[in-house]
């Protein structure tokens, strides 16, 4: 059981010791600090705060500890109820709320439960501000407000049609190219919140859905991660139905991957190379992905013209550099498409609408457009990590021993060979490290992640 403070919000497991897990009092704590933050960012009357959940079990206790805490120290909330992180993030803006919490542990298993941070834009914190509301969260400086001036809960649970209106209003989603491609698609849900959002989205555009796992019950019929391995359900409704192709999308709705009309992956790093295509074909510029993400975004962005940039893993990093660079599309090739004339967070829905305008303007089976792209094979491994392994000393030895080879260094390390490269970082998410490899076969990208396995072994003497 754990709780993880870091870049990507207060995460961990349901229920276990105070300060060890996500307890009620855990949440209390970290949700008042973040109030505390936010009204000391802005001193006036009045603040207020969008507050979502996706669909797991522990969510609606969580988010009425949350909300509740927000009120006490004065704070307004507006209740967006069962939502998706990308809409909670166009929420906070369009509320003019002063920030957002999204509560959500994304793609980890349903014991786990988040405090997804995000600032008056409706984007996540950086590493400062995070730091900040983890000193106030350990600190005694904690005062509430008295009966008089307690903040008040406001339901509003239009916001998941109001970001498919947002959507559909983008210039370069085609819905009438869409329409009348009289799409078939099978949406898997993972029965959260994408269950609700994707479906709604997809009959806006005339397709035609068939629901897999789309009631928000929270009871993720499988790991709720959207890898090949887990959709076996997914591949078997899609060739039973005989569907153009399949959706799958995590419990908060900010990763996507497509499944094609064989049963197979498109693969979920090439949802941003299929999106980043179409968009660059109408507004040629850059690109950002991270440095976990693979090669052929670099590819197709060097083929319209663009440049292209890798950042340290975290969408705040992305965003960051996405900003810097004045780039036209970027994201993470764990299928998190961010659009800027959208908004800056991750967002399947977006994602779906580029991927669904892109196949209907080229008019070719999913699988026909996967081989127009390069073609790389990825490796996706962890090592659970214990307390006896020291991560640091780890990758620091490492890098020591491949000092000759092309090494980046800002997100743990990440080595480039000629046709291949592997990148060791520990997560920010589960206690684990993460060992990321790309090449130009399947089997390469296993035996390079294999090989770098052994060899922390080895360092570690485990």
């Amino acid at each position: 059981m754990t709780l993880i403070k870091s870049i990507s919000g207060i995460r961990g497991t349901i229920g276990g010791n105070v300060g060890e897990n996500l307890t009620p009092i855990d949440a209390v704590k970290f949700a008042s600090a973040y109030g505390i933050w936010l009204k000391q960012q802005r001193d006036k009357d009045n603040h207020k705060v969008v507050v979502g959940r996706d669909a797991r079990i522990s969510g609606e206790m969580i988010q009425n500890l949350v909300m509740n805490t927000l009120v006490g120290l004065g704070i307004d909330v507006i209740d967006a109820g069962l939502s998706t992180t990308p809409t909670v993030e166009i929420a906070v803006p369009m509320e003019h709320a002063d920030g957002g919490i999204i509560l959500t542990a994304s793609h980890n298993p349903k014991q786990w439960n988040a405090l997804k941070l995000l600032n008056a834009k409706g984007e996540f914190l950086d590493a400062i501000e995070g730091a900040k509301i983890l000193d106030i969260a350990e600190s005694d400086a904690m005062t509430f407000v008295d009966v008089d001036n307690l903040g008040k809960i406001t339901k509003n649970q239009a916001y998941i049609d109001l970001h498919i209106d947002e959507v559909l209003n983008l210039p370069l989603v085609n819905a009438k190219n869409i329409e009348k491609a009289r799409f078939k698609v099978v949406v898997d849900g993972v029965n959260s919140t994408g269950g609700i959002a994707i479906p709604l989205l997809l009959e806006r555009l005339g397709v035609e859905v068939i629901k897999l796992h789309c009631e928000p019950n929270g009871h993720f019929p499988h790991n709720p991660e959207p890898l090949k391995e887990h959709l076996g359900d997914l591949s078997d409704e899609v060739k039973k139905h005989k569907a153009n192709f399949g959706i799958v999308v995590d419990p908060d709705v900010d990763r996507l991957a497509f499944m094609d009309e064989n049963g197979e992956m498109f693969g979920e790093e090439y949802t941003l190379v299929a999106c980043a295509d179409y968009v660059l074909s109408k507004t040629p510029g850059n690109t950002v992905s991270n440095m976990s993400s693979t090669r052929a975004l670099r590819d197709i962005t060097e083929k319209h013209g663009g440049t292209y940039e890798a950042s340290a893993v975290g969408e705040v990093n992305v965003v960051k550099l996405m900003k810097k660079n004045k780039v036209v599309i970027g994201g993470e090739g764990n299928g998190g498409i961010i659009y800027p004339d959208s908004h800056y967070g991750r967002d399947a829905l977006v994602g779906v609408a580029l991927f669904l305008s892109l196949l209907a303007e080229k008019d070719m089976s999913v699988s026909a457009l996967r081989k127009t792209y390069p073609s790389y094979f990825m490796g996706k491994k962890k090592i659970q990590l214990t307390p006896n392994l020291n991560v640091d000393a780890i990758l620091k030895t490492i890098e020591e021993r491949y000092q000759n080879e092309q090494l980046t260094t800002i997100d743990g390390v990440k080595i480039d060979f000629s046709e291949s490269w592997v990148h060791l970082r520990k997560s920010n998410t589960e206690p684990i490290i993460r060992i990321y490899t790309e090449a130009k076969s399947q089997e390469a990208a296993n035996t390079l992640a294999d090989k770098f396995i052994a060899e922390i072994g080895s360092i570690a003497g485990i």
